[in-house]
């Protein structure tokens, strides 16, 4: 693995400096594989996707202040 195997563009105007104050507020990118389409929500709007059976994956991992 290189360190330039992660370099990609990415404006730094989207790069989130601060979290949500709501944390439900968070963006939510939903993409739908059948019609090829990809939507900008909002976490609060999950419900809206999610339907008995489903699996929803939490990931609490946390940000550390590192530089690579």
């Amino acid at each position: 693995m290189r360190l330039e195997d992660f370099d990609y563009g990415l404006p730094r105007e989207l790069i989130a400096q601060t979290p949500s104050l709501k944390r439900d507020e968070c963006r939510l990118m939903v993409l739908d594989r059948a019609k090829n389409t990809i939507e900008h929500r909002h976490f609060y709007d999950i419900l809206e996707y999610l339907h008995e059976g489903d699996c929803l994956v939490v990931n609490d991992s946390r940000v550390i202040p590192a530089r690579l």
